[in-house]
């Protein structure tokens, strides 16, 4: 662990300090992350909480919002940086905070939860009727774990970002090898069986089934959906490099399938970002062979 206070200049109060903690080979997803930051942001003395991994598109966005210090530069990828800014005792109070907060939900979990077997440590231990795993590490390693829940019959919802081009390809084609969707990388919300995944809305059930490039173009027209009184079946995420030529619109064409033989389903609508075109044109090849109509 690193952290030094830094007295900011410029246009900062001269009595706010900023502090980063640097913790080295640590990792916690983006929404324990979000989830904690916003608490220790309302702790009393803290003005801003950024919780991050040290990854250097996320270094850039702490330096322009002049939250990152000389203990914050040397971080790498793979370190969990904790980036404050507030009265200097209220930081040191919010540094001893942010493990019990960070963890809190597994203990409420494990507290609430009824005795029983222990909880599966690995994917060949879970119950043979799982049918999905999420993944959410670090993005060289999401690939990895993503094929062995694919080799255990689960279909994936990778959440990781940053996983290397080559490595989504494999992922896919494996995927559609064992008749399976490979949802992602940087899939940021599903709803499967009326189960919701990632940053996933309170939807009414109903007839649609939605596949996308894009999250937060999911997220609107399942909103918009919602509001019109339409429920949604199924919403499956593909990660944003789909439909590029190099992946070759693979989940969205395996989705396609899944959804064209869902009995429930009765539409199926497409949300895009601007692919590969001719990516698009195998895209629309297949929906025009559609047993329902494709909007």
């Amino acid at each position: 662990m690193e952290r030094t206070p830094h007295t900011a200049t410029g246009q900062l109060p001269p009595e706010v300090s900023t502090l980063n903690v640097v913790r080295r080979d640590a990792y916690a997803d983006s929404v324990a992350l979000m989830r904690t930051a916003r608490q220790l942001s309302s702790l009393p003395g803290v003005e801003t909480a950024s919780l991050v991994m040290a990854t250097a598109p996320n270094l850039r966005l702490l330096a322009d919002a002049r939250l990152l210090t000389a203990d914050g530069e040397s971080a790498r990828p793979a370190d969990l940086l904790i980036a404050l800014r507030g009265d200097a005792d209220a930081l040191e109070r919010a540094v001893a905070a942010f493990d019990g907060l960070l963890e809190q939900p597994a203990k409420d979990a494990a507290a609430g939860a009824e005795s029983g077997a222990p909880a599966p440590r690995a994917l060949t231990e879970t119950d043979p009727a799982t049918g999905l795993a999420l993944v959410s590490t670090p993005g060289p390693y999401a690939a990895a774990e993503a094929l062995k829940a694919l080799r255990c019959g689960q279909h994936a919802f990778v959440f990781s970002d940053n996983v290397p081009l080559d490595q989504e390809i494999r992922l896919k084609q494996e995927a559609h090898r064992l008749g399976l969707l490979a949802m992602g990388p940087d899939c940021g919300t599903a709803l499967v069986d009326g189960v919701p995944l990632g940053f996933a809305n309170a939807l009414r059930p109903g007839r649609i089934g939605l596949i996308g490039a894009s999250g937060t173009g999911l997220q609107q027209v399942s909103c918009l959906l919602d509001a019109a009184g339409e429920g949604v079946r199924q919403m499956i995420g593909t990660g944003g490099r789909d439909l590029s030529a190099e992946i070759g619109g693979r989940t969205t064409l395996d989705a396609f399938e899944l959804l064209d033989a869902d009995p429930g389903c009765a539409l199926i609508l497409l949300v895009s970002k601007p692919p590969d075109p001719r990516v698009a044109a195998r895209v629309l090849a297949r929906a025009a062979r559609a047993r329902k109509p494709v909007v």
